[in-house]
């Protein structure tokens, strides 16, 4: 039917319930409070009409337009046009693209000639993006966490506000380039615009110039575990694999402590660097509470994450020295976690003396854990090998890229029943699982967890692991000889092994078993 179905400005792809549809728009949507995703295909989640307006089908008059539905796809990307800022979506489960529609038989010819007939839409977008594109080569997803106390004044925040708006430009921002956000610290953290909200400078620049002074206390810690908790989130516009970088803007000194904030932003991932100005005078240190605020925020206390200026008179000399550091890709020592940067191969013992309800017992430990890792093709991975007196690969470390795959695969591990050869098992393991990983960038775990004695030696085995650069932890229940276990595991051998009598005591290792795999990962890196 040609009859055209009336949209409102905000009805979404996701609303309609045809392939294909013509719709009409009105006239006059206001355009700032579109949400567009993508570029020529749209997530399902954008507006309709944001959508045809944004790719030249119509005019903010209204208008008719063909809907076609499309599959869901991974990246839309993020393009300025026509008055409208897409926004980039990492992924969606539905697409659509647009078209002019036509408002009914008569006009079809007319529609279509006009539509074909107009300067190609497809290559408008185009030429907008590789202005929009940014510099490429500067790959970091950055937060300005600015300072609005009654420090700095009104007077030295407007000159903050120039300095932050000079490194934006200078970074190159765009859709390829850099994203930029600000955060604002005072009494309490305001988050004035995320990663998502632009991704072209003069827009950057536009929203820093409308920033108002909030004033109170220099509560800086405070902003600063705010903005590594919630500021980097996926929906907020944050991108895979591309480092998060805090900068911190400090007038003077901080009222509360930044100590624990830095170690949460270590946890999170994220690079901290500390810009202080005017730093306390010596008649002043009387004040401060911990001299050594700096050194307890900054990402790696090495000189790299800490910047001093004078004052805020005169800063155009240090825009380009600090641009220069927030785009060494390879000096980002905080974006590797333990949870993102870690390979976890679980051995697990099949034998027939564990039985098959302990056995899921031991898929729900297995499970527990993984849950706690951020598992992508570019972050951790995990494995599982099933043994008796023979050795079963349940799924290699390349064979699951999602956490729910990985979880779903776990719990369809099919118990084997039968001897215990947990020697073999880990020389098979370390050769066949292990063995293609050992060059890539992840840190490797192998956690074995066995309910009794072994009937082969596990010494020499778990050595050649341990050679070959995979931290051992044991996990035993029941039967399982304390010797067999302190023999397996990584030095030191105490904070390596565990022991529960019953099955129903894994539960409560999860945390120990993640928090150990953290502090080796910690550890190797320091």
């Amino acid at each position: 039917s040609l009859a055209s179905t009336a949209i409102t400005c905000f009805t979404r792809g996701l609303d309609l319930r045809k392939g294909t549809e013509d719709v009409l728009c009105p006239a006059n949507c206001p355009l700032w409070q579109f949400y567009v995703f993508g570029d020529g295909v749209y997530a399902s989640l954008s507006s309709i009409c944001g959508a045809a307006i944004h790719s030249g089908v119509i005019t903010n008059a209204g208008g008719a337009v063909r809907v076609q539905t499309l599959p869901g796809r991974e990246n839309y990307p993020a393009v300025n046009a026509n008055g409208i800022q897409s926004q980039v979506l990492s992924r969606w489960a539905s697409s659509f693209s647009v078209t002019a529609g036509t408002e009914n038989t008569a006009l079809e010819a007319v529609g279509r000639s006009v539509s074909t007939a107009r300067p190609s839409t497809a290559k408008r977008p185009k030429k907008t993006l590789d202005k929009k594109a940014g510099n490429k080569d500067c790959k970091a997803d950055i937060a300005f966490l600015i300072d609005g106390s009654y420090n700095i004044g009104q007077r030295r925040f407007n000159l903050q506000k120039n300095f932050v708006g000079k490194v934006a430009v200078m970074l190159g921002i765009g859709t390829e380039g850099p994203h930029v956000g600000v955060v604002q610290a005072s009494e309490h953290p305001k988050i004035e615009f995320y990663l998502k909200n632009f991704t072209a400078a003069k827009e950057v620049l536009f929203a820093i110039k409308e920033l108002g002074f909030r004033g109170g206390n220099s509560n800086t810690g405070k902003a600063l575990k705010h903005t590594a908790q919630k500021f980097f989130s996926l929906e907020n516009g944050a991108r895979k694999g591309i480092p998060k970088i805090i900068v911190v803007f400090l007038d003077g000194w901080p009222s509360d402590d930044l100590e624990e904030a830095g170690i949460v932003a270590r946890e999170f991932g994220v690079n901290v660097f500390i810009v202080s100005v005017a730093k306390p005078t010596t008649e002043e240190l009387g004040m401060v509470q911990d001299i050594g605020f700096v050194d307890k925020a900054v990402c790696r206390n090495n000189g790299f994450f800490s910047y001093q200026m004078p004052t805020w008179f005169g800063t155009t000399k240090y825009v380009k020295p600090l641009v220069q550091k927030l785009c060494s890709h390879e000096q980002m020592l905080c974006s590797k976690t333990c949870y993102n940067s870690v390979n976890i191969g679980f051995l697990i013992d099949g034998s027939s003396s564990v039985g098959e309800s302990n056995f899921r017992l031991v898929l729900e430990f297995v499970s527990n854990v993984a849950k706690a890792f951020e598992i992508s093709d570019i972050g951790s991975k995990v494995a599982a090998v099933q043994f008796t007196y023979d050795q079963r690969t349940e799924f290699s470390f390349t064979d699951h890229v999602t956490k729910e795959k990985v979880l779903s695969a776990i719990r369809n591990i099919r118990y084997m029943s039968g001897g215990t050869a947990t020697g073999d098992a880990i020389s098979f393991t370390t050769r066949n699982v292990f063995g293609p990983v050992k060059d890539g960038p992840n840190k490797n775990f192998l956690v074995v967890l066995t309910d009794g004695q072994s009937y082969d030696d596990v010494r020499g085995p778990a050595a050649a692991a341990q050679k070959a650069g995979i931290t051992v932890f044991s996990v035993g229940v029941a039967w399982a000889p304390l010797d067999d276990l302190k023999d397996m595991a990584s030095e030191p051998r105490e904070s390596h092994t565990f022991f529960t009598r019953e099955f129903t005591g894994l539960e409560q290792m999860v945390p120990d078993i993640i928090r150990g795999i953290c502090k080796d990962f910690l550890d190797s890196k320091q």
